[in-house]
C-alpha cells in the first residue's frame, strides 16, 4: 500500500497542484481540502469519517470557547470535550488491542482487538487537539470559517507523517498566501532532496537491516550486528527526514511555510541536544502541551524527575502500542534524567568524547525501537557485544558481505547526514557568488537526483515508510 501511496502522489500531485494554482485565490483553501481528502481516501477511505469526525469535534470546541470565552466553566467543558474525545479515538484504534493482548496475558479475559491504525491518526490527532488548546489559552483566535480549518486539518502534504503543524504555524497563510515562482523552486529543491534522501538512502540501507533481523541469532556476528544497526539508524533518519522535507517542499509549493523537523540530529553531542534536532515538532508539542503545563523545569527535583517520566513515556507510547516502545521512551527518560543531574558539564568540557559516545548511545536506542519481540531484543543486543560468540555459525565473513554490497550507500548515508555537503555548498556561493553557473550544476544534480529516484521506485517493491505506522 506504501509502495503504490507514493507512485500514487506522483500521479496525483501535478493535477492537484494545477488544479490548486488555476483556483481564484478565495477558493483555494476549498480546493486544497478537496485535493487533501482525496488524496487520504484513496489510502484509507474506510477511516475518512474518522478525520471528519475529529476536524468537527476540534472546529465545534473552538467555536464553543469562542462564544462561551466569558464563562469558564463552559470553556473548560469544551476545552475537555475535545482532549477526551481525541485522545479516546486514538486510544480506541491505537490501544485498545494492546490493552486487551495485555489483560489476557495476566489471565483476565479479553475480546481480541486488532484494527488497522488509521493513516497519521497519531500526527492529526495532535494537530487537531493543539489548536483547541491554543484557542482555550487564547494564543490563537478561533477559525470561524470551517473550510479554511478543514484545509489546515487534512493538508495532504504533511497529513500522513508530519511535521506536526500547529494552527499557529500556519493561521496567517490560511487566510491569505503569496505564491512565486521562487517559493515553488524553492519547494521542488526540497521535496526532489527529501524524495532522493527516502528512496536513494533509506531504501537501500533498510534492506539490510531487515535482511539480518530476519536471521537465526546464530547466524549472525557481531560486526554485522553493529552494520546492520547503523544501517538501520540511518534508515530510520533518511526515511523520516525525507519525508519532511518533502512535506515542507509541498507546502511551499502551496504558499505553506512548515516548521523545520530535523537539523543533523546525530552530530548532537548529548540526548538533550538531539532532542532538540530529531523530530523537532513532536519534542515541541510535548514540551508545550505536555512538559510545561506539568511544570517543567521550575518545580522541585522530584516533580522534574516526574514530569521527565511522564513525557518520556507518554513520547515512547506515542510511537507505537508496544512495549520495547515505552522502553525506549523511558530509556531516554534514563539518559536525560543522568545527564541534567551529572553528564552535561562534563559533554561540555569533553565534547569530542561526547560526540563518540553519542551515535553508540543512539545506535542501541534503535535496535530497542526496532525490534518488538524482548527475546529476539536480548539476544540481537547479545549479538551485538559478543555474547554466546563473536563469529557468525554459518558465515564468517557475513559481515564483508555486507559492507561489499551496503558499504557505499551507508558512506553516502553517513556523511549525507551530517552538515558537510551544506557547509561546501555555502562556500561555493560564497566563493563563485550564486550566478548562473552555480545554478545550473545545481539543477543538472537535483535532475539527476529525481530521475534516480523515479527509476528506483517504478523498479523496485521496497519502498517502506517507517513513520506512516505511527
Amino acid at each position: 500500500m506504501v509502495f503504490s501511496s507514493l507512485l500514487f502522489l506522483f500521479r496525483f500531485l501535478p493535477a492537484a497542484l494545477l488544479l490548486y494554482y488555476i483556483t481564484p485565490r478565495r477558493f483555494k483553501n476549498l480546493t486544497l481540502l478537496i485535493v487533501s481528502l482525496i488524496f487520504y481516501s484513496w489510502g484509507e477511505v474506510k477511516y475518512l469519517p474518522i478525520m471528519i469526525a475529529s476536524m468537527v469535534i476540534d472546529y465545534s470546541c473552538g467555536q464553543g470557547i469562542r462564544v462561551f470565552g466569558q464563562n469558564p466553566k463552559l470553556r473548560k467543558f469544551f476545552l475537555l470535550c475535545s482532549v477526551i474525545l481525541n485522545l479516546g479515538i486514538l486510544f480506541t484504534f491505537k490501544y485498545t488491542g494492546f490493552l486487551f493482548e495485555n489483560l489476557r496475558a495476566i489471565g483476565i479475559p479479553a475480546p481480541y482487538f486488532d484494527p488497522t491504525l488509521p493513516l497519521g491518526i497519531s500526527f492529526y490527532t495532535f494537530q487537531t487537539m493543539s489548536y483547541t488548546i491554543d484557542v482555550y489559552r487564547g494564543d490563537v483566535e478561533p477559525e470561524t470559517n470551517f473550510i479554511s480549518f478543514g484545509a489546515y486539518v487534512v493538508l495532504f502534504p504533511q497529513l500522513i507523517a508530519g511535521p506536526i503543524v500547529r494552527y499557529s504555524d500556519v493561521a496567517k497563510e490560511l487566510k491569505s498566501r503569496k505564491i512565486t515562482l521562487p517559493q515553488i523552486e524553492k519547494g521542488c529543491v526540497y521535496f526532489i532532496l527529501g524524495l532522493g534522501s527516502k528512496v536513494l538512502i533509506a531504501n537501500n540501507v533498510g534492506s539490510l537491516w531487515d535482511s539480518t533481523a530476519a536471521l537465526p541469532l546464530g547466524e549472525i556476528s557481531t560486526p554485522l550486528a553493529w552494520i546492520a544497526a547503523v544501517a538501520y539508524s540511518l534508515q530510520i533518519y533518511f526515511d523520516f527526514s525525507g519525508y519532511s522535507l518533502m512535506a515542507i517542499g509541498l507546502g511551499h509549493m502551496l504558499g505553506f511555510n512548515f516548521p523545520q523537523n530535523f537539523n543533523y540530529p546525530y552530530i548532537a553531542g548529548s540526548v538533550t541536544d538531539f532532542w532538540r534536532r530529531w523530530h523537532m515538532t513532536l519534542s515541541s508539542w510535548f514540551r508545550e502541551y505536555v512538559y510545561f503545563p506539568l511544570g517543567g523545569s521550575r518545580c522541585s527535583e522530584l516533580k522534574r524527575t516526574r514530569n521527565l517520566f511522564i513525557v518520556w513515556g507518554l513520547t515512547g507510547l506515542w510511537h507505537g502500542a508496544s512495549w520495547n516502545f515505552v522502553l525506549w521512551g523511558l530509556w531516554f527518560f534514563v539518559l536525560l534524567f543522568f545527564e541534567k543531574k551529572w553528564l552535561l558539564g562534563w559533554y561540555k568540557k569533553h565534547k569530542a568524547a561526547a560526540h563518540m559516545i553519542m551515535p553508540v548511545v543512539l545506535i542501541l536506542s534503535w535496535v530497542l525501537f526496532a525490534i518488538s519481540d524482548f527475546s529476539r531484543l536480548g539476544g540481537y543486543f547479545g549479538r551485538m557485544f559478543g555474547i554466546g560468540g563473536f563469529g557468525s555459525a554459518s558465515n564468517p565473513l557475513d559481515w564483508a558481505y555486507a559492507l561489499h554490497n551496503y558499504g557505499i550507500t551507508i558512506l553516502l548515508g553517513i556523511v549525507f547526514s551530517l552538515p558537510v555537503i551544506q557547509k561546501l555548498h555555502d562556500k561555493a556561493v560564497a566563493r563563485f557568488s550564486y550566478g548562473a553557473a552555480v545554478k545550473t550544476v545545481e539543477t543538472a544534480l537535483l535532475a539527476g537526483v529525481l530521475l534516480l529516484s523515479v527509476a528506483y521506485l517504478v523498479d523496485s517493491t521496497y519502498n517502506p515508510f517507517i513513520y506512516w505506522n505511527f
